[in-house]
């Protein structure tokens, strides 16, 4: 089992998306995560082991990402070859066999319309075990409210881009936590620091989207 977790490890890391993939070039003419997975749940391997090789393999390209040794490029590629194992996995997911780690409500604030980062986060997050429900961009507070009372224990993240709507993203922040006090609230974005998140009451900023991971974790344990 371990060794399947390790090559789908490294097909997420290195995005190999399936045999006819010409990315990566040393894997050329290789399986990719797509056959891998197959072959695993055809031969009797568990479901979370595919699942535990995703997470494994999205941690090490976040990680990379955040040192600057790989780029959004290479992120992307890697979601790709996550989401060939998760195709395999739906049928798990959908009736519960697989569980995740938990839920987690993300969308750009209103009046803002980019989506590029809070996309990357998502793909990360889902990489590292999470559901991930995206409420897409311009995404006015009532919608927050909303998707934090369909989903029970959620974990929040608010994205801008624009320094214009940093004070929606406080507004946001402010109703959350006045509604739903013990909801853990995330965001990010190219404007957005530490001292922003302390000063507007959210519980956690990061530069990239490992960090988001990571401090889920330590809550989920």
């Amino acid at each position: 089992m371990q060794d399947v977790v390790e090559k789908i490890a490294l097909c997420v890391e290195l995005g190999k998306i399936n045999r006819s993939c010409p990315f990566p070039p040393e894997m050329k003419g290789q399986e990719g995560a797509d056959e891998i997975a197959a072959a695993a749940l055809k031969n009797g391997v568990a479901p979370d082991a595919l699942l535990q090789g995703c997470m494994l393999g999205m941690e090490r390209i976040g990680k990379k990402f955040a040192e600057k040794t790989a780029f959004v490029p290479n992120l992307i590629i890697s979601a790709e070859a996550m989401k060939a194992v998760t195709r395999h996995l739906k049928p798990f997911l959908e009736s519960g066999a697989i569980k995740r780690k938990g839920q987690f409500v993300i969308g750009t604030v209103a009046g803002d319309l980019h989506d590029i980062g809070k996309n990357l986060v998502g793909m990360v997050l889902k990489g590292g075990g999470y559901e991930v429900i995206d409420l897409g961009v311009d995404v006015t507070t009532p919608k927050f409210l909303q998707a934090i009372a369909d989903h029970p224990g959620c974990f929040v993240g608010l994205s801008a881009l624009l320094t214009t709507t940093m004070p929606q993203m406080q507004a946001s922040v402010r109703a959350i936590k006045e509604t739903s006090p013990d909801t853990k609230v995330l965001i990010g974005g190219a404007p957005v620091t530490q001292d922003f998140c302390t000063r507007i009451g959210a519980d956690f900023y990061s530069p990239e989207p490992q960090g988001a991971v990571d401090y889920l974790n330590q809550i989920v344990g």
